[in-house]
């Protein structure tokens, strides 16, 4: 039950964010919940690959290329959903931090 409700959680907040952020779009409600689950999938499989390639940048930019990963993960979700579209790669970085930062209050609350 609480996996169900923080998938529904997620995708409001999801949607919302694409409404009130610059340059990310989504179609509808329905996208929201796409997004989300593309996202998750995305973050178990391609995640820890590119984490483990980019180990030493990462390290030499104390931590920072993280949030360069979260990005490509966002234009990823980006070119296999056709509901769901960012307009570059700094608004892919704006929506992939307010998501994270949306995503950990969630799972505060929840768990």
């Amino acid at each position: 039950m609480g996996f169900i409700l923080k998938l529904l959680l997620t995708a409001v907040l999801t949607f919302v964010l694409a409404k009130f952020l610059p340059g990310a779009h989504l179609a509808g409600f329905s996208d929201a919940i796409l997004l989300v689950i593309v996202l998750a999938i995305l973050n178990a499989v391609l995640k820890p690959i590119l984490k483990i390639l980019g180990f030493p940048i990462t390290v030499l930019t104390l931590g920072l290329f993280l949030l360069v990963i979260n990005a490509v993960i966002v234009l990823l979700a980006d070119y296999f959903l056709t509901g769901f579209k960012v307009d570059g790669f700094l608004s892919a970085l704006i929506f992939s931090v307010a998501l994270s930062l949306v995503t950990s209050v969630v799972d505060m609350v929840i768990d």
